[in-house]
């Protein structure tokens, strides 16, 4: 769903700190820090994953899913898979 680099790197972009997005999403500052600990895909109450990608598109992030096109166009960055050309 999201993975914590994601997150890391949404939230740079969005110009945000952990307690800004806790309250925008609704949620503790712990649970962010949580969810930003992670190794790879975040893992969570479905719910706070929602608020958080929910957080984040009210913010003009979009978060991108593997292999997925983004829906809107626009400017972004990308992670390219590891020992992947070009």
């Amino acid at each position: 769903m999201i993975t914590s680099a994601q997150m890391r790197a949404a939230r740079a972009l969005a110009g945000i700190d952990q307690k800004a997005l806790a309250e925008k999403a609704g949620l503790s500052v712990p649970t962010i820090q949580r969810m930003e600990a992670s190794e790879g895909t975040v893992r969570g109450v479905v719910d706070s994953l929602t608020k958080v990608i929910q957080a984040f598109a009210d913010l003009g992030v979009e978060i991108i899913g593997e292999g997925q096109a983004s829906a809107v166009g626009g400017r972004g960055v990308r992670l390219k898979a590891p020992g992947s050309e070009g």
